[in-house]
């Protein structure tokens, strides 16, 4: 009998809200198909620490099927978990128990760094995997393309609420996060008008700014966002007049994590993790600090990243993450690897995993206001429905 086609799926990096509704599509079209389907628990560590015995360790491998994924779609994160584990980049410490360093030391690429790529590969074909599933963000999505590279057939899915991955207009978890910034910040709105304060809401966004630029544009307040560094000063004043202005006494800016004014020094902290990635200093304090001295209103930091990442998808979300399930079985049924599922000109897609590989999206000079530290609303006509186009042509 020929062997079962068995596909494994699983989630890498950071959490968002619709990922268990991907997991859940793939399962219910892929059983549909004739396939088996294997999660893959904790991301990539899945396939690093995967024992290769006749059993499956449920530490790191499940079975998925109609009955254990019936009801995941209803709830937020993810049921395989995540991890930020880079085969690529594995040092000593983060090596399975069982794994002998003797064994590969040939592919230690730097002091105590080994690229466990082939260990990988050895571990899906004990699996029995024919086709991989990845959900996850820039990270998630180099690590596929380069076992598609080696010839694996891999289908990726976008998800971040940065929303900056290159080749689509969309990815899982962005609409969430701002659903959930838009009533954290309007909740706020009474208790700053009850104290007259100014309001620092500090957001997701590292390098790019969509969560910052797009929770301003539906809250109508002022934001930064870190593709542009500002004149805290301007700010201030602006700021300062929206509270004098304003009947009930207050103000409200968004900042992205990596928004920083000029002339500022805001250092990285904390251990870098596999992709080489530290937390960013708390901005939202330290903008909150600089607003109060210069304006002499008291000003208040609050922290959404993580109520962002939390709970049910909204409707968007679990549209687009069931919708890019059953696209990315599409390809697989068709017998096509190294795409990314996608959403190109308002419409769904898929693009080469290559196009992951180029830069990430930022917000656009024409996106944001610096003089009024505002999203740009005029002039829309044409644009994508998302208002963020995906950067250079598809590529098949």
């Amino acid at each position: 009998m020929a062997a079962p086609r068995r596909i494994g799926i699983l989630t890498g990096g950071g959490d968002v809200p619709g990922l268990n509704a991907v997991i859940k599509s793939v399962v219910y079209r892929a059983t549909d198909l004739g396939y088996e389907v294997i999660g893959i628990r904790r991301g990539w560590e899945g396939l690093t620490h995967q024992r290769r015995t006749s059993e499956l360790d449920p530490e790191y491998v499940r079975v998925l099927d109609r009955i254990n994924t019936r009801t995941i779609d209803r709830t937020g994160g993810t049921i395989l978990h995540s991890s930020r584990t880079n085969p690529k980049k594995m040092k000593l410490k983060g090596f399975p128990s069982w794994l002998d360093p003797k064994t590969v030391a040939d592919k230690e690429t730097s002091e105590g760094v080994y690229d466990l790529t082939d260990h990988v590969l050895d571990t899906i074909e004990h699996l029995g995997l024919t086709n991989l599933v990845t959900i996850g963000g820039d990270d998630t999505l180099s690590f596929s393309s380069v076992l598609f590279s080696r010839g694996l057939p891999v289908v990726a899915i976008p998800k971040t609420m940065d929303n900056d991955v290159n080749g689509t207009e969309y990815c899982i978890g962005f609409s969430s996060a701002i659903t959930r910034a838009k009533e954290l910040v309007n909740r706020q709105r009474s208790t700053l008008g009850s104290h007259e304060r100014i309001g620092v809401f500090r957001i997701f966004g590292r390098d790019a700014g969509f969560t910052s630029l797009y929770t301003a544009y539906v809250t109508s307040t002022r934001c930064v966002v870190p593709e542009f560094e500002y004149d805290i000063d301007a700010l201030a004043a602006l700021l300062k007049e929206d509270h004098r202005n304003n009947p009930s006494r207050y103000a409200i800016v968004i900042t992205a994590e990596g928004a920083i004014w000029k002339g500022a020094q805001m250092q990285d902290v904390g251990d870098a993790d596999a992709f080489g990635h530290r937390h960013k200093a708390n901005i939202g304090e330290a903008l909150a600090s600089e607003l109060k001295a210069r304006t002499g209103i008291e000003a208040v930091a609050s922290e959404l990243t993580y109520d962002l990442r939390s709970g049910e998808p909204d409707m968007f979300d679990s549209m687009v993450a069931s919708t890019f399930a059953n696209v990315a079985m599409d390809l697989i049924a068709d017998g096509i690897g190294g795409r990314m599922t996608a959403i190109r000109d308002g419409k769904y897609a898929h693009v080469s995993l290559a196009e992951t590989a180029k830069p990430p999206r930022r917000v656009q000079p024409d996106q944001w206001d610096e003089n009024r530290f505002r999203p740009v609303y005029a002039h829309k006509l044409g644009t994508p429905v998302l208002l963020t186009p995906s950067l250079g042509p598809v590529e098949d």
